[in-house]
């Protein structure tokens, strides 16, 4: 059975913590971002928003131990207050929990808490062990990793494949130093391996290797960061659930791991372990990898995607597979993009969040459980 716990050490500077009469953000929308989970059954597929004031929205997924954060057990298919007053400045949604840097650059986390046994819930934001400033947080399938404002990395949680990066197999509770004392400027969770981009633009990653999701030419899992082949110099990077995209500085996309559905973008369905250039001569200014799929949005702000499209995940109106990047239908203007468990969600440069694919959950947003395969826009809450 699930537990409401605090340890001493967060206890004493928690903001929020659990009680029995949450208070809920005031106000709602306009969005400023927009992320879609879904790897872990334990989630279901959830999504949360950050209003443009800061205030954090979930909806969607397993809710039946408040993992959303809202204060009940209801099932939500809108938009829902977070419990308590922390303006975030992003959040990530993993499978067992949600986490987001607040506008001080504090890390919170909620959910099903990393442990053992996952026998610990937090049911508001609960300030991440350690008292570390953070730039970027990301949730993966059972672990999280984050980055300082000095650019160091550090993750918690599962590490049963070597995901976190210390060199070890052992699950931590805290966050412990990736290895290497590399100096990182983000990070990305996926499921059960972390990849990350440092300063000088080099890409790593680390973990699970079983399909080549680690870029560096092998199939073997590696418990501490190895360099991405290729030598190419990237500006972000995005984990999924077995395959991995990034950017360069000039927007050039690049993918590799399982391609079978074609979700690596390069025209065909060969699985690749080393990075492979993203057909279509695009130029992206974000990127995310789903589960079996990808998205980005391309310099104008048109969204793209590409991959598995059966319950209309690409948002191209079909249910066709993409080989390569096929245009979200809508015409909108994106400032950037979310890829999950078979659907994906983005916020338009006027402030709106859309949805679409699979909503058996809830997790677009609209108030339906029926999947879409064109964007619909996320209710206000």
């Amino acid at each position: 059975m699930l537990k409401c716990t605090l340890t001493a050490a967060i206890c004493l500077t928690a903001v929020v913590a659990c009680n029995d009469s949450p208070t809920q953000t005031p106000g709602g929308g306009p969005w400023r971002q927009v992320t879609a989970g879904g790897l872990s059954y334990f989630a279901g597929n959830r999504t949360c928003a950050v209003s443009v004031t800061g205030a954090a929205y979930c909806w969607g997924g397993r809710n039946d131990y408040q993992q959303l954060g809202v204060g009940d057990t209801a099932f939500h298919s809108t938009p829902t207050a977070v419990v308590g007053v922390v303006k975030f400045a992003s959040l990530s949604v993993g499978g067992l929990s949600i986490c987001g840097v607040a506008s001080a650059g504090t890390g919170y986390c909620w959910g099903i808490r990393q442990t053992a046994d996952r026998s610990v819930l937090d049911t508001a934001p609960t300030p991440v062990a350690g008292g570390l400033k953070f730039t970027g947080l990301s949730a993966g399938s059972e672990h999280s990793c984050g980055v300082t404002s000095a650019g160091a990395a550090y993750c918690w949680g599962d590490n049963s494949a070597g995901e976190l990066g210390d060199g070890s197999t052992t699950l931590r509770t805290e966050p412990t130093p990736v290895a290497g004392g590399l100096t990182f400027a983000g990070l990305s969770a996926g499921l059960y391996y972390s990849c990350g981009v440092t300063s000088a633009g080099a890409a790593y990653c680390w973990g699970a290797n079983y399909v080549g999701q680690l870029g560096d030419g092998s199939i073997v899992s590696r418990a501490t960061p190895v360099p991405v082949a290729g030598g190419l110099a990237f500006a972000s990077i995005s984990a999924g659930r077995d395959h991995t995209c990034a950017l360069t500085s000039a927007g050039a996309a690049y993918c590799w791991g399982l391609n079978g559905d074609g979700r690596l973008g390069a025209g065909d369905t060969i699985s690749h372990s080393t990075p492979v250039a993203v057909s279509g001569g695009f130029t992206f200014v974000s990127i995310s990898a789903g589960s079996d799929h990808t998205c980005g949005v391309a310099l104008a702000g048109a969204a793209y995607c590409w991959g598995a499209n059966y319950v209309g995940q690409l948002g191209d109106g079909t249910t066709v597979n993409r080989v390569a990047p096929s245009p979200v239908a809508g015409d909108l203007v994106f400032t950037n993009i979310s890829a999950g468990n078979a659907y994906a969600c983005g916020v338009t440069s006027a402030h709106a969040a859309y949805c679409w694919g699979d909503s058996y959950d809830g997790q677009l947003g609209d108030g339906s459980r029926l999947p879409q395969i064109s964007p619909v826009r996320v209710l206000d809450p």
